[in-house]
């Protein structure tokens, strides 16, 4: 099995290319924090990504430089020779998912906090109300819960 999950912060702006199809493919590296810190200083990976067609363009669109992002992908190693003949190897995660990591208002470029809090939603379910987290309240006992 060849799947790869990583969530970090872009190092530079997305870049957009097509092929001589027409095919779009964006290519652009993230750098992940390392789960353990040696000696109090936190280090991280830099990791070559490669999306095509529309998640290219996804990211492209709403991801810029320093923008916290999250891809689902898998590895895929290459090798060339370079001009001077020398073999070169690398090795990419081609992405298959990405998602939103960071608060709303960073992917926006906003230094102000979100403020969306869902509207609480009356319910006669025969569970209580609903409070303002979203929870059911309970008026009876433990009797009245289904499950116990």
């Amino acid at each position: 099995m060849n799947k790869v999950i990583l969530m970090g912060r872009l190092t530079r702006d997305p870049e957009m290319r097509q092929t001589p199809n027409g095919v779009s493919v964006c290519s652009f590296s993230i750098a992940v924090n390392r789960r353990f810190a040696k000696d109090g200083q936190q280090n991280a990976d830099f990791i070559n990504c490669t999306a095509w067609r529309q998640q290219a363009e996804f990211i492209c669109k709403y991801f810029q430089k320093g923008a916290m992002i999250a891809v689902v992908g898998s590895l895929q190693s290459r090798s060339w020779e370079n001009q001077e003949g020398k073999r070169q190897y690398s090795t990419d995660v081609v992405v298959d998912e990405v998602y939103f990591t960071g608060s709303r208002s960073e992917s926006q470029g906003s230094s102000q906090e979100s403020s969306y809090m869902p509207q609480p939603k009356s319910s006669d379910d025969g569970f209580g109300d609903i409070d303002s987290m979203g929870f059911h309240t309970m008026d009876g006992s433990e009797d009245d819960l289904p499950f116990l």
